[in-house]
């Protein structure tokens, strides 16, 4: 039998989540606590079950960057699960607020938003649990190495397929994520810093974090939200941020064969920005460095988030 006396401090949650190194701050239905000692019940149907759903920000000069298209998706998301989210987008800000505010000090803020469920008998019957949980976590950010957008990564195209739009639906932003972690862990295990996914027809869908882009004879070409993808913030902020720079971007229905077609490529998530490509299962992509076109796209991307987050910070003062 373990000496649970000698190994207290291992057995503490305060001691351990110390030594994992979490961070900030958590909101959890109206109340803020330190990371140490933020906690949801065991009975929450979002751990039981992944019944819930999330949005992922970040903040540039210390603003949430696209807030309102990310609650509008969050929103979409939770009526997809048939749960009603009661908070307004105003409640919600304030809270968030509220939560970068007892965070601490931090250069830019991650922020992920966790709607569920709630508590409730182990059953799969929504009127177990008459009242959802809200969850905000806030943390400093950790932005990509420098060597992500001076060298560029490699991915891997891996054989777990992504989720059958039928089965689960890929539009929903739901905390279950074992299709995506199975999906990065392969790439993980092949040397690569993301997994690529085809669906269930055989095309490119998206990555397990991020979706993806390739240019080829100076267009840019993302999977069609038909292939069964997330479609994400930055990848539909990603065609104003073309238009800007009289750059084509569109959808297209693309293969794995393409991919030997690629001049460029590069992925994109809310805390990756446009991350570039350079290598696919350590071939590289194009002439095997950053590309112009992705560079123009990374350069048009940061330059709008500064100008709009910029003009939010002077507003709310």
């Amino acid at each position: 039998m373990l000496d649970c006396v000698k190994h207290a401090s291992f057995f503490t949650w305060k001691g351990f989540s110390t030594q994992m190194g979490l961070r900030g701050a958590v909101y959890v239905n109206g109340t803020i606590r330190p990371a140490a000692e933020a906690v949801v019940p065991v009975y929450d149907h979002g751990f039981l079950y992944g019944e819930g759903v999330y949005e992922t920000l970040r903040t540039y000069n210390r603003v949430p960057f696209l807030y309102d298209r990310h609650i509008t998706r969050l929103r979409a998301s939770a009526e997809r699960l048939h749960l009603g989210v009661s908070f307004s987008d105003s409640d919600l800000a304030t809270w968030i607020d509220d939560t970068v505010a007892a965070a601490g000090e931090m250069r830019e803020a991650y922020i992920r938003i966790l709607f569920t469920r709630g508590v409730g008998e182990l059953n799969y019957d929504p009127r177990s649990t008459p009242n959802p949980t809200t969850v905000i976590i806030v943390k400093p950010l950790e932005e990509p190495a420098a060597r992500v957008f001076d060298d560029g990564i490699n991915i891997c195209l891996v054989p777990i397929l992504r989720n059958h739009p039928g089965s689960v639906n890929p539009l929903i932003k739901a905390n279950n994520l074992l299709n995506n972690a199975l999906a990065m862990q392969e790439a993980n295990r092949r040397g690569g810093e993301e997994g690529l996914m085809c669906n269930y027809r055989g095309e490119l869908s998206e990555c397990s974090q991020a979706n993806f882009f390739m240019v080829r004879d100076g267009v840019v070409l993302t999977p069609q939200s038909e292939a069964g993808l997330l479609e994400g913030i930055t990848r539909a902020f990603l065609f104003e941020i073309g238009q800007d720079a009289s750059i084509e971007v569109r959808e297209a229905v693309l293969h794995p064969k393409d991919l030997e077609t690629a001049n460029e490529a590069f992925i994109t998530s809310t805390t990756r920005e446009l991350s570039p490509v350079t290598k696919i299962d350590g071939t590289p992509v194009g002439t095997g460095t950053v590309g112009e076109i992705t560079r123009r796209m990374l350069d048009g991307y940061r330059r709008r988030a500064q100008e709009l987050t910029s003009a939010a910070g002077a507003a709310r003062r």
